[in-house]
């Protein structure tokens, strides 16, 4: 793969992003920790410059510009705000599934306004006591003629509260494991659909987590996505496409700490010099660097699955590796950045303590890390399979 696989549309969307990011959104990023309140200045911003519309294709408002692009985006901004990229990435997450198994009308009906960001979308498939056994699920779906009647709840949603538009798995079958869950769409305004606690959270404080809970929420059997008993292989082929868009964030906090750190080790000054000339200090700072790297050729690589249409396993483990590899640098590199600026780094003034926060999150949602290694695990083992029944072995 090239260094930079970018076309020179993509490079000029990414010095507009970048640009936003570091002159409108660097300096907005303390204080939306801080306050933790939704960022909805950030959310114009991204209305104004088109940047909500990178997820979708031109004949429904989008940029049509692809999945790497919107990568390279989340990244950008994830530099200077991780809860900012978040927006982005949870835009992608919220709609893929109207985008993989939406009906025509489906698709028209939603997607032009969550192109335009006039609406911003949800993704509900975590519940309390199933994160990552969704077959575990409580919230069902009863068909009650031209309806579906949903009852019980979710938890830790992103943008609860804020989403225009929620895709929510329910059993429609609860006797049938995986095989028994389907996805819907429900609208904000949905009587019998309310939005419940809150969480206060380590990181990505601007960003709203909460509880969704549905109480007799009668919705048209028409926001049905797919078919009944589809719900467990949409969210998967979901996950697949929405997995690197964390993993994005996480590489742009690390990539952001790094360069942070290599700018204070180059002012700081101990025993006469600046620490940016201590080997100890160089070590660090070449080894955040060389893990930075390596997670961005495979998270592109990612990019470009998806943009050519790539699905099924060789995408589902690639997936999981960019998540695991970004995620797991972001995590590791800001606790270096924090040791590289000493007291300093344990302090709120300087913005690695909130980027170490904000990287710890990355490793958790859309699927484990632990989990992650699972599938990549998985899927090496169907391979060898394949290799050995081919006759090759």
């Amino acid at each position: 793969m090239p260094s930079d696989p970018l076309t020179p549309e993509q490079r000029e969307i990414r010095e507009l992003v970048r640009d936003l990011a570091r002159e409108r959104i660097a300096p907005r990023a303390a204080e939306i920790d801080k306050s933790a309140e939704f960022p909805w200045d950030v959310v114009e911003l991204f209305r104004e410059h088109e940047l909500l519309g990178l997820p979708y294709d031109e004949p429904y408002g989008g940029t049509g510009t692809g999945a790497l692009m919107l990568l390279v985006a989340i990244e950008e901004v994830s530099k200077v705000c991780a809860t900012s990229g978040l927006i982005l990435a949870v835009q992608e997450l919220g709609s893929l599934a109207i985008k993989l198994a939406g009906t025509a009308e489906q698709k028209q009906r939603w997607l032009p306004n969550l192109a335009s960001g006039e609406w911003l979308a949800a993704y509900a498939l975590t519940e309390a006591g199933s994160g990552s056994d969704s077959a575990a699920m409580r919230t069902e779906a009863r068909r009650d003629g031209d309806e579906y009647v949903l009852n019980g709840g979710k938890r830790f949603i992103t943008n609860a509260g804020v989403a225009h538009v929620y895709t929510v798995f329910a059993k429609t079958d609860p006797a049938a494991d995986h095989a028994g869950i389907s996805a819907f769409v429900v609208e904000a305004d949905t009587p019998g659909f309310e939005v419940g606690r809150i969480e206060p959270k380590m990181g990505v404080k601007g960003s709203t987590t909460g509880e969704l809970h549905f109480d007799d929420c009668r919705i048209p059997a028409k926001n049905l996505l797919g078919e009944e008993g589809e719900g467990f292989k949409i969210a998967m082929r979901v996950l697949d496409r929405s997995r690197p868009g964390v993993a994005a964030q996480g590489l742009g906090i690390a990539q952001g700490a790094t360069d942070y750190a290599l700018e204070y080790a180059k002012g700081r000054e101990t025993m006469g010099r600046p620490i940016a000339q201590h080997q100890l200090i160089q070590g660090k700072l070449a080894d955040m660097e060389a893990q930075c790297e390596a997670a961005r050729g495979v998270l592109y690589k990612v990019g470009m699955l998806i943009d050519e249409g790539a699905d099924g396993a060789d995408l589902t483990k690639h997936s999981a590796m960019c998540k695991l590899l970004c995620t797991d640098a972001a995590m590791d590199v800001t606790t270096e950045a924090v040791q590289i600026l000493g007291g300093y780094g344990y302090i709120s003034e300087y913005p690695v303590e909130r980027m170490m926060r904000d990287a710890k999150i990355t490793q958790i949602y859309e699927g484990t890390n632990e989990i992650q290694r699972l599938v990549i695990a998985r899927e090496m083992v169907r391979e060898n399979r394949a290799f050995l029944l081919a006759g090759v072995g």
